[in-house]
């Protein structure tokens, strides 16, 4: 079944691992982050030098890739890459 989600055409739920690339690929590329650092376990404050707005801006760049709203307070206890990929992976069905 396909999904219209913000005029991106979402014909297929995202792996974790798909998620993690493109998570990986947004912080790459938008947060200027060496690819070397980021791995699942990389805190995201601590090890990605991410701060509060940083984390919001990020979530944001990855919206486009979710079917359904993200929580206000999902992120809460948010620590790691792959803490991330775990919120937003159901998200995407």
């Amino acid at each position: 079944m396909m999904a219209q989600n913000q005029g991106i055409l979402l014909d297929k739920t995202m792996t974790k691992d798909e998620l993690y690339s493109k998570l990986k690929e947004i912080l790459i590329t938008e947060f200027d982050i060496d690819a070397d650092l980021i791995t699942p376990d990389a805190l995201i404050q601590e090890d990605l030098q991410l701060d509060s707005i940083d984390s919001v801006d990020m979530i944001v760049k990855v919206k486009p890739f979710l079917n359904s709203a993200i929580a206000p307070d999902a992120f809460k206890s948010v620590k790691t890459v792959q803490d991330v990929v775990n919120i937003l992976e159901p998200l995407t069905k």
